[in-house]
């Protein structure tokens, strides 16, 4: 079902449209964390070190396609709240033919230079053939990475946010008893989650796909008006393009990050992958609030309604303050038992680096929660240049604080600061241009 998010009360409105994308983001997440759950109980160290490390990896190329994806729905959005149908078809058709030529780039390149990846990547010798057979399929699969998100993000741009959601929970599920079929049953070890993952990547992208042609018929689309339009193109590619740059940036400089992590050893990289994969079901709440005010902002910036962006931002911001400190309380507490849901309680050398991570990055996740804001804010008002100045400041601060304070008496220690470190700041600058465009300018 279409929302209109130009009517009603924002914080309402902004809450009703999060919840199933962050219901569907926690399946999402299963992808890589049942197999890293699966990896960790079933295969051993060296697997769990592997498939971590490739999730990195993994992020850094699927990074680029789902922003494509996302700088793309705020140009959706935009067209759909300003009842432009005719040049919604236009953006759509575009960025759907060029998402998928990129998709198809993408899964080449990867493919072909798999093995020249993972030794850049400094994997420890021993972890390199388990995330040989894990990216093999990931990398395969990258068009279906590609077909989910654009359908996916198209529904979003025009305010549903539920359908998206009934085919990640279809594909979690598949994921999951396919893992334990292949791992478990099979003995196929870190191939068997790749392949599960690969097939329940294909079964959503191909539902999500033809639920959608199926159920967007109130633009009316046509085989004729399925056309590459040159000059929507340049649209498009303010949008898309430059959200796909940010998007992956900050999955470059984690990758970055994870790339000084390998030199610790396969304990510290079994260690930071499993806390990280908790970090990214702590973020998701955030990460959501950010992409449902994307869309609020983008369709009232394509009705005019400049104050009702204000007062969203306002009501977003009392939000993200409450879930943040909500869920660094709880990740503080319970980062013991957390853990113990990816690895066995004998990996007392792995428990003991992930609870130490945890409980330094946890106490900031309100900084993390006002980045997610500022994002999506910038990325719905068409100011996507302002979003990656901002990534940008946050991730080359994480990586060269990173580098430099692994090298003091600090070593991992400093890893885990410059992370909320990166995010002050890029918060700080955040204001900083809000004040500027919606104060002095007023948009």
């Amino acid at each position: 079902m279409e929302t209109d998010m130009t009517k009603g009360k924002p914080m309402e409105i902004i809450i009703r449209f999060a919840i199933p994308m962050f219901i569907g983001n926690l399946f999402q997440q299963f992808y890589n964390v049942v197999d890293t759950i699966i990896v960790g109980r079933f295969v051993g160290k060296e697997a769990l070190a592997a498939v971590g490390s490739s999730f990195a990896i993994m992020t850094f190329v699927t990074s680029i396609l789902i922003g494509l994806s996302m700088g793309a729905s705020a140009l959706f959005s935009q067209f759909f709240g300003a009842k432009q149908y005719e040049e919604l078809k236009k953006a759509i058709s575009t960025s759907f033919i060029f998402i998928f030529i990129v998709s198809l780039v993408l899964t080449t390149i990867t493919s072909l230079f798999m093995h020249q990846i993972i030794h850049g990547f400094q994997m420890p010798m021993e972890t390199r053939e388990y995330a040989a057979d894990y990216l093999r399929f990931i990398f395969a699969g990258l068009i279906f990475t590609g077909v989910y998100n654009a359908f996916s993000f198209l529904l979003r741009a025009v305010g549903d946010s539920k359908s998206p959601l009934y085919f990640l929970i279809l594909s979690a599920i598949i994921n999951i008893v396919l893992d334990l079929v292949f791992t478990v049953m099979l003995n196929m070890e870190v191939t068997g989650v790749a392949l599960a993952t690969f097939i329940a990547q294909g079964i959503s992208a191909v539902s999500c796909a033809v639920y959608t042609i199926k159920r967007m018929n109130f633009i009316k689309f046509k085989r004729k008006v399925i056309l590459f339009d040159k000059k929507m193109f340049k649209t498009v590619a303010s949008y898309s393009i430059l959200t796909a740059v940010q998007q992956s940036a900050s999955s470059f400089g984690m990758m970055m990050v994870q790339g000084l992590v390998n030199t610790f050893g396969a304990t510290v990289m079994a260690a930071f992958a499993t806390a990280s994969k908790i970090d990214s079901f702590a973020n998701i709440p955030m990460q959501d609030f950010g992409n449902a005010f994307s869309t609020y902002v983008a369709q009232n910036k394509g009705a005019g309604n400049i104050e009702r962006i204000r007062e969203g931002m306002r009501g977003v911001s009392k939000i993200i303050v409450a879930f943040s400190l909500g869920i660094s309380i709880l990740v503080f507490i319970f980062a013991p038992q957390l853990i113990l849901i990816f690895v066995k309680k004998e990996a007392v050398d792995v428990i003991a680096v992930s609870v130490y991570y945890l409980r330094i990055v946890c106490v900031t996740y309100t900084l993390l929660g006002f980045l997610q804001m500022f994002y999506g804010f910038y990325r719905g008002l068409g100011e996507v240049n302002v979003s990656i100045i901002l990534t940008f400041v946050s991730q080359v601060t994480r990586v060269l604080l990173a580098y430099g304070l692994a090298m003091t008496p600090l070593g991992f220690a400093g890893i885990c600061l410059a992370i909320p470190i990166g995010w002050f700041l890029s918060d700080a600058l955040g204001v900083i241009m809000y004040k500027k465009i919606m104060v002095e300018d007023s948009v």
